[in-house]
C-alpha cells in the first residue's frame, strides 16, 4: 500500500511538472510570436522609409527639371505648389533622428513619426556610437517595444495635454544608458511583477522581451512607476 501511494505521488508530481512545463512552452511560444510579429512591422516600417527615399533620389533630376520648367515660364505659383508638395514628401519620409547609429536612426525615426500624429508631446535626445555590443536586431526590439509600450500607455491617458514620452540615449560611465519615461493613466504604483503579468497582455509580452535582452548582455534595468508617470532605464555594455 506504501508502495503503491508512493508511485501515485510520484505520477502527480511528473504529472504537475509535466504540465508546467506545456504551459510554460506554449507562453513563450506567443510571446515569441507576438514579438516577431513586431520585428516585422518594426522591419517593413524601417524598409518603407528607405525605399521611398531611394524612389525620391532616383527621381531627383525629374523634379529638377520640372522646377525649371516652372522658372522658364515664371510660373511661380504652380513653383511654389510643386515645392510645397516636395516638402510634404520630404517631411514625411526624413530620418528625424541622427544618433550616430544607423539602425537607432530608423527604428527611432519610423516609431517617433507613427507616434507625432497621436497628440503625443515627444522629446528625444539620442547619441550613440556607431559599433555596439549589442546586436542592432536586439536593440531595434528593445528599443521598439520601450516605445510601443509609452505610446499605448500615452493613448490611454484622457486628458491629451498631459500625453508625453521623452527618450534619452547615450554613453554613460562607458555604458549604453537608455531612459523612456511616458505619462500614463495608472494612480498608484504597481510591483514589476505587476506589471509583467498576464493581465497586461501584450504590453507584459513586450516587457518580458526587454527584460530577456537585457540579461542576454548582462545589463541593468530599473523602472519606475509612479502616479502618472512609468519610466525605464537601462544599462548596457557598450
Amino acid at each position: 500500500m506504501g508502495r503503491e501511494l508512493a508511485f501515485i505521488l510520484i505520477a502527480v508530481v511528473l504529472a504537475a511538472a509535466v504540465t508546467a512545463l506545456v504551459v510554460k512552452r506554449c507562453h513563450e511560444k506567443r510571446m515569441w510570436e507576438y514579438q516577431d510579429k513586431i520585428l516585422r512591422t518594426q522591419r517593413e516600417e524601417i524598409q518603407s522609409i528607405y525605399r521611398t527615399m531611394r524612389e525620391w533620389r532616383h527621381d531627383y533630376h525629374n523634379h529638377m527639371q520640372k522646377i525649371k520648367a516652372h522658372l522658364a515660364l515664371n510660373q511661380i505659383e504652380e513653383l511654389k505648389d510643386y515645392l510645397g508638395r516636395l516638402e510634404k514628401d520630404l517631411d514625411a519620409i526624413d530620418i528625424a533622428i541622427r544618433t550616430g547609429n544607423i539602425s537607432v536612426d530608423a527604428i527611432l525615426s519610423s516609431k517617433l513619426s507613427a507616434a507625432s500624429g497621436r497628440d503625443i508631446a515627444i522629446h528625444c535626445k539620442a547619441k550613440v556610437p556607431e559599433t555596439l555590443a549589442v546586436k542592432d536586431i536586439d536593440l531595434c526590439v528593445l528599443l521598439g517595444n520601450l516605445i510601443d509600450n509609452g505610446v499605448e500607455s500615452c493613448e490611454k491617458v484622457p486628458e491629451k495635454e498631459k500625453r508625453f514620452l521623452r527618450i534619452y540615449i547615450g554613453v554613460f560611465k562607458e555604458q549604453l544608458y537608455i531612459s523612456v519615461s511616458n505619462s500614463t493613466n495608472q494612480k498608484k504604483r504597481l510591483l514589476s511583477r505587476e506589471l509583467i503579468s498576464k493581465k497586461w497582455g501584450n504590453h507584459g509580452h513586450g516587457l518580458r522581451r526587454i527584460d530577456w535582452i537585457v540579461g542576454k548582455y548582462h545589463g541593468f534595468i530599473n523602472r519606475k512607476n509612479e502616479p502618472g508617470v512609468f519610466a525605464t532605464e537601462i544599462m548596457l555594455p557598450l
